[in-house]
């Protein structure tokens, strides 16, 4: 199987986003380290893995062999120092800054030179991320999206420093993972999550106003074509997810008011009241 990047495929955080970029990267014949800080951590993500790879399996998508294949080649770890042959290594950590720029520190002292160091982050700035990386023009942003292993769409960020080269290996690499790649600028929220506020924002609004209630707006969205409506799609993807992107994308665009957070979205994640992981949130 001829591969765009000759090495292995790392992931930093083995969580539903990193075990569905695991698996994909798994299935297009790449050995897959895929580290996260605890082993129990890790031994969920292959889990994880395991129930995407059974799912397939179930439905007729792959065969037995194809699954027991691309379990071999996934290796668990809690070490970094296992990301030394690594052609490229995507986080798909916590969605803070200064976490994500820590870990590229880490991994910047223990990859090859030319390996990229790519950030599944959803708003933040990859050319702020990259600042003071060595090496910045091989940092670049790779976002998925959720459930990664099904999600055909990723956008792949340019960065200030990002180079050309770069830019172009990670489009190449992206289809290789049988996945659609939009170029898109280090802009606030990219493409989608800079339109998607908008979708969730008024949303809000509609709620908070008393105008109509959450499931009347996604039977209306699901009436009108889309396959969810935006409370449901919040449950999917966390709450605490939204608020936090959302919150982002506002500071980003200096406190513009189109992108403000909603009082409500607060009141939920301050109540833990965050979606499917929690087990309860609009739904």
């Amino acid at each position: 199987m001829n591969k765009t990047l000759n090495g292995a495929f790392g992931v930093c955080g083995a969580g539903t986003m990193g075990s569905g970029i695991a698996y994909a990267a798994a299935m297009a014949g790449y050995t897959v380290r895929l580290f996260d800080i605890t082993q129990e951590a890790v031994e969920r993500g292959v889990k994880t893995v395991n129930k995407f790879l059974a799912s397939g399996i179930e439905r007729g998508k792959i065969t037995q062999e194809i699954a027991d294949a691309a379990v071999a080649r996934l290796q668990p770890t809690t070490s970094l120092e296992q990301f030394s042959d690594c052609a490229v290594v995507v986080e798909a950590i916590v969605e803070r800054m200064e976490v994500k720029k820590n870990l590229f520190t880490q991994l910047a002292a223990i990859v090859r030179p030319d390996c990229i160091l790519a950030s599944n982050t959803s708003s933040l700035p990859i050319t702020e991320l990259a600042n003071g990386i060595p090496n910045p023009e091989r940092v670049v942003g790779m976002h998925f999206f959720n459930p990664a292993h099904i999600m055909k769409l990723v956008e792949v960020i340019e960065g200030f420093q990002t180079s050309p080269t770069v830019m172009d290996a990670t489009v190449a690499l992206s289809s290789e993972l049988g996945k659609t790649p939009v170029r898109a600028k280090d802009t606030p929220g990219f493409i989608v999550n800079r339109v998607a506020r908008n979708f969730y924002g008024e949303s809000f609004r509609i709620v908070g106003e008393g105008a109509a209630t959450h499931d009347q707006i996604d039977r209306c969205m699901k009436a009108i074509g889309f396959k969810m409506g935006p409370f449901e799609l919040m449950d999917l993807i966390g709450i605490d997810v939204n608020f936090a992107v959302t919150q982002s994308v506002y500071d980003l665009y200096f406190n513009e008011a189109r992108f403000r957070p909603h009082l409500i979205q607060r009141k939920m994640v301050e109540s833990g009241l965050l979606g499917k992981k929690s087990g309860k949130g609009f739904y």
